[in-house]
């Protein structure tokens, strides 16, 4: 079981990373049960694919995952970067419309925790076999990747807010740029 629980942290230092990329431009509890729903699905969900996919196809598609990975996070970086740029562009009257008044940011902050949570999840398919073949149970495992993700999301979330209060307008642009920041992590190895 502490085997289990060093893998499940150890993949789940890159969701702690992207969290605090994510909530950096603010967080409400909307934007926690987001994450609460998204990242626990995903990242208990992918042992439980790779585990049945097997071994051959979990390999093949695990060392292909981490650059799949890496790009889809690196964009949702970018798309933050572009979005700050865009503000700083805006007439003023036009920089800060309430969030109430922005048609689609609700679906927007859906697809942006979506996509995080699937580029953050490609590696487990590979635990998932891993679990499998040293005789750790399925749901057990899934259960205890799921919790960590959960714990280290939101903790990475919370931090991120709190960085974000402290750096006020530029919150989105630096939520960016660590977003950008893990994904090349990832690709390169150094996390994941």
């Amino acid at each position: 079981m502490l085997a289990l629980a060093l893998v499940a942290i150890s993949v789940g230092l890159s969701n702690l990373a992207a969290s605090i990329g994510l909530g950096v431009g603010g967080v409400t509890m909307a934007t926690r049960i987001r994450v609460l729903l998204t990242f626990g699905l995903f990242e208990a969900g992918m042992p439980i694919v790779g585990l049945l996919i097997g071994a051959d196809l979990a390999t093949s598609i695990g060392r292909e995952a981490k650059w799949v990975g890496a790009a889809l996070l690196i964009g949702v970086g970018c798309y933050g970067i572009l979005s700050f740029a865009r503000k700083l562009r805006a007439p003023a009257d036009e920089a800060k419309p309430a969030s109430s008044e922005r048609p689609g940011r609700r679906r927007r902050e859906w697809i942006k925790v979506a996509v995080s949570a699937f580029a953050l999840s490609l590696d487990n398919l590979i635990a998932g076999f891993a679990l499998g073949s040293y005789q750790v149970n399925l749901v057990t495992g899934a259960l205890v990747f799921g919790f960590v993700s959960i714990a280290m999301s939101l903790a990475g979330l919370e931090f991120g807010a709190r960085l974000g209060g402290w750096v006020g307008d530029s919150s989105e642009m630096i939520g960016g740029v660590v977003l950008v920041g893990v994904g090349l992590a990832i690709g390169f190895g150094v996390l994941g």
